[in-house]
């Protein structure tokens, strides 16, 4: 039974890597990790927010979608893979952890995309910071 892997089971190893270096990532820069893989909404599965961590020098907590890709393409855009509905699904998310934990402080939502394979060299890590899924301080909008 050995052969190769499923293409699924190589994209969740690699999503799991991916999010153990966007977490070593994010402590080195001084975040604290509060929750990773959490799923506010019970009921539903599609509600997941990758990493929660709090930014000690802004007292804000931060939302982390994190992105693992293979390779650079000068082809494609930031953020690609995070289409209208799973900008819906992530406000979801947030919303629902913030009511849960009683957060009332500042909140932020970032995007870290991961460069990289578990094979392959060193990742390259892109942080992108304050993507407009809030507008202001505990404020939800449109992200279109």
């Amino acid at each position: 039974m050995g052969g190769l892997p499923s293409p699924k089971n190589v994209g969740v190893r690699n999503g799991d890597w991916g999010e153990r270096v966007a977490a070593e990532f994010l402590r080195c820069g001084g975040y604290e990790i509060v929750e990773r893989n959490v799923r506010p909404v019970a009921r539903d599965h599609r509600y997941e927010i990758d990493i929660v961590a709090w930014e000690k020098s802004s007292d804000t907590m931060v939302f982390f979608e994190v992105k693992q890709h293979a390779t650079v393409s000068p082809f494609s855009r930031r953020m690609r893979s995070i289409d209208r509905r799973k900008r819906e699904n992530l406000r979801i998310a947030c919303n629902a952890w913030r009511r849960a934990s009683k957060w009332r402080g500042g909140i932020r939502f970032d995007v870290l995309e991961i460069y990289g394979t578990p094979e392959g060299g060193p990742p390259v890590v892109d942080h992108i910071d304050h993507v407009a899924l809030f507008a202001r301080r505990g404020r939800f909008v449109k992200w279109n």
